[in-house]
């Protein structure tokens, strides 16, 4: 018989101790809190004083405004024909309280429509004012005169701008400034030939317009209020003059708006699975998280009382440029004391920061609740993702003035409702269904209001693709 070699060596691996995998079946874990991509700084909910609104409604009493007509007209467009909208032509100061739908109709069909290329000259200062231009699309700077002659920059305006509208006061005169298109623009023109033609034959466009030149206009201060009549520098016994502060007869009132969700959790896992962290305080615990991020969502962008739709007309301002200069947030803080804080999204924050390395210029880090952040002119500049970028490169940025001792912005809530959690938050059981089913109802009350309209401005069309 013969024996074959095979070379093939069998060898066997004896365990000395227990493994680790076995060894996890009589142990427990350490485990973490369910943990939540979509928590976000919240630095706007953090900032803001936040005032009890008892009654779920917060007054707003201001005093009497005399300034009307300082809106921005809408327009519509068919293919490249672009009209205004007849009952948009109201924001003019003259037509604010103009009915007569066919008459405005008739006024806007007057308009014709002109292409303006990029530098090129729509009004030139020291021209008679023959027309009344509507800014349907597109950016124009508005220029000046300095004291040697040099051009200064007035404003930058934008889509839904007019200038030109003494024409329909008859008192027209010569243009103080020059208007030169930064971008292409399309402008809507009303000449004043047309216009005394329509009043012509339009009765009550031509008794409207008298009446209201004939209204005594009264005197107020630079920001639109009933002036409150004064004497100074005076000597010996003279007569003071007599005066008031006269009050809005309809202040605006801001009601507590709802976010709200409802809960559920199975009382099986309600009771069998509590160990060792409660799984109904978890699921509580990241609703709420997921609440406060809408939260601050709505005070930016609700078109009721978020921020960027409620700051006023004449503290919104357009980027010199496009990208987001310091020039831009210098212009920004001027128009307001006592800024407390600049709210931007974060790409627009690296927009900031590329144009200020252009510049060679590098904005101071500043302490700030308890982390570093950028700065301007001292003022922090906090990043929002909640602030919308339009068209991938298009955003804007607040800046703001804070509290109620400072006429400023504030956040709303009321306190003390039943099964509070938080101010202004509360969880309701909503009992149990035939499936076993746990439900609660999560709400959030809340809302923000603007004391005074330079408590907020914001820096629009701010390009940050560049």
């Amino acid at each position: 018989m013969t024996t074959v070699e095979t070379g093939v060596r069998i060898e066997a691996t004896v365990r000395r101790s227990l493994s680790t995998a076995a060894a996890r079946n009589l142990t427990t874990t350490t485990k973490s809190v369910p943990q939540m991509r979509g928590v976000t700084p919240r630095w706007l909910l953090r900032m803001l004083p936040w005032v009890d609104a008892k009654g779920g409604t917060y007054r707003v009493n201001r005093r009497l405004s005399l300034a009307i007509g300082d809106g921005r007209l809408t327009f519509v467009n068919a293919g490249t024909d672009v009209r205004v909208v007849p009952a948009e032509l109201r924001e003019l100061p003259l037509l604010r309280d103009f009915t007569d739908e066919a008459a405005l109709t008739a006024l806007a069909g007057l308009f014709t429509q002109h292409e303006f290329d990029a530098g090129e000259v729509i009004v030139e200062r020291g021209r008679p004012v023959d027309r009344l231009l509507l800014l349907a699309h597109g950016k124009v700077r508005k220029l000046g005169t300095g004291e040697y002659g040099e051009p200064v920059v007035l404003d930058v305006l934008a889509d839904g701008a007019h200038f030109g509208d003494q024409v329909l006061a008859g008192d027209a005169g010569d243009w103080g400034f020059t208007v030169r298109a930064l971008t292409p623009c399309t402008v809507l023109v009303l000449a004043d030939r047309a216009f005394h033609e329509l009043t012509g034959q339009t009765g009550a466009l031509r008794e409207h317009i008298r009446v209201e030149l004939a209204k005594p206009r009264g005197t107020r201060n630079k920001q639109g209020e009933a002036s409150i009549e004064l004497s100074s520098g005076h000597a010996g016994e003279v007569e003071l003059p007599g005066t008031y502060a006269d009050y809005e007869l309809a202040p605006r009132e801001y009601e507590l708006a709802v976010a709200q969700t409802l809960l559920k959790v199975h009382t099986r896992v309600a009771d069998l699975y509590n160990d060792p962290m409660n799984q109904t305080e978890q699921q509580v615990r990241l609703t709420v998280e997921a609440l406060r991020e809408r939260q601050e969502h709505e005070l930016v962008n609700n078109r009721d009382f978020g921020l960027l739709h409620n700051a006023d007309l004449r503290q919104r301002v357009f980027t010199r440029t496009g990208p987001p200069t310091p020039d831009d947030l210098d212009e920004l803080l001027s128009r307001r004391r006592g800024s407390r804080f600049f709210l931007a999204h974060p790409r627009t924050i690296a927009a900031f920061r590329r144009e200020c390395t252009k510049r060679g210029i590098y904005p101071a880090n500043v302490p700030h609740e308890g982390t570093v952040v950028q700065s301007w002119r001292g003022v922090p500049i906090l990043p929002c993702d909640k602030i919308p970028i339009t068209d991938g490169h298009l955003s804007s940025i607040l800046v703001m003035r804070t509290g109620e001792a400072d006429q400023g912005v504030i956040g709303l809530h009321e306190t003390g409702i039943d099964d509070e959690i938080a101010p202004g938050m509360n969880v309701r059981f909503m009992g149990i269904d035939e499936k076993a089913i746990i439900s609660y109802l999560v709400s959030a009350y809340f809302s923000a209001a603007v004391l005074v309209p330079d408590a907020l401005g914001v820096l629009e069309h701010v390009e940050i693709g560049r």
